[in-house]
């Protein structure tokens, strides 16, 4: 699975003093990801904002 700690969806709760997934998904896909049934998480993108960058050189 994807690495959640350079996903630009995880985003810090300054009240709770945790991570969370702040993705907007359907229960039904909830449950897929819960369950394994994806082999990685089709919402993660990468938080890289110099990735474009290095592409063109």
């Amino acid at each position: 699975m994807a690495n959640c700690d350079s996903c630009v969806y995880n985003v810090y709760d300054d009240d709770d003093e945790c991570y969370y997934c702040e993705v907007d998904m359907d229960e039904d896909d909830a449950a897929r990801l819960m369950q394994g049934h994806y082999k990685d998480c089709p919402y993660y993108q990468n938080d890289d904002e110099y990735a474009v960058v290095r592409h063109q050189m």
